[in-house]
């Protein structure tokens, strides 16, 4: 007769996280003892991870932390199914990730991964905790934005899920404005996805490959001649309010671009970041 309870079955999947079926295997192989049921768990776990290796991990979360007002830190964690996605101890995992990223001050994912947690890396740490859950896990990314005043907004693009966007915004003022307007720009860019701070961060080439295009299609499309130089300029303004944030029409007021709003509040962004899980 199985020296366990229903009790037991249950509190074992809180702490681990595993199925229900992992955890009843393997207390009967403990004959009931739970600590020895989970190293049971991450033994048969870790022995299934190089299976794992080449699967998708096209779910997650993104969760981030500002430091003082003045440093924010975002990490993206992935799984597999949005099953284990939502689960405390995948989220705990993310939150342990995070916490390494800010003790650690690490700015790159290879530093993150290399980051010491109880005797051993966070890689390999992330690689345990995936196989209690039984699913590969990964650090997909980090970002770190430091400024005189950082603001961080997390997304939920399903109630059931945990943050799936995530943004770190810096403007170089202070006080309660400067906070305001960081946080506003910070859910335009969760909404807007700029991919540029500046029209000077746009690489060169990206830049002329877009004017080219512009003048190939003005052509093909059999604009004058002498209308081509201003039709080509006004699709390159127009590619620029597509990817650049203070280009972009501001999502609370679109008569206004970013640039402007941050202008009337007295400061300038410095620096952003934005992930969204799987993008």
């Amino acid at each position: 007769m199985a020296n366990y309870t229903a009790a037991d079955i249950k509190a074992l999947r809180e702490r681990t996280g595993a199925g229900m079926m992992d955890v009843k295997k393997a207390l009967d192989e403990a004959n009931g003892d739970a600590e020895k049921a989970i190293e049971i768990i991450r033994i048969k776990g870790l022995k299934g991870a190089t299976k794992r290796e080449g699967r998708s991990t096209a779910e997650g979360l993104v969760a981030a932390k500002v430091i003082d007002g003045t440093v924010g830190v975002m990490v993206e964690v992935n799984c597999e199914t949005d099953f284990v996605a939502k689960n405390d101890k995948f989220i705990a995992l993310a939150d342990k990730v995070l916490e390494v990223a800010v003790s650690s001050g690490a700015a790159d994912l290879e530093s993150l991964l290399a980051s010491d947690v109880d005797g051993k890396t966070l890689g390999d740490y992330v690689v345990e905790e995936g196989a209690v859950l039984g699913e590969k896990v990964v650090v997909r990314r980090v970002a770190r934005v430091e400024g005189t005043t950082v603001d961080a907004y997390l997304h939920k693009t399903s109630k059931d899920l945990p943050a799936q966007v995530g943004v770190l915004v810096a403007v170089d003022g202070s006080g309660a404005e400067a906070q305001t307007v960081a946080h506003d720009v910070a859910v335009h860019t969760a909404a807007m996805a700029p991919t540029y701070l500046s029209r000077e961060e746009v690489p060169a080439e990206t830049v002329e490959n877009e004017r080219r295009i512009a003048d190939e299609t003005a052509r093909a499309e059999g604009k004058p001649e002498a209308a081509l130089t201003k039709i080509v300029e006004g699709r390159l303004t127009g590619f620029f309010k597509e990817i650049v944030l203070v280009d972009q029409a501001f999502a609370k007021d679109a008569k206004k671009t970013v640039g402007k709003v941050l202008e009337e509040a007295g400061v300038q962004a410095t620096a952003f970041a934005r992930f969204r899980v799987g993008s």
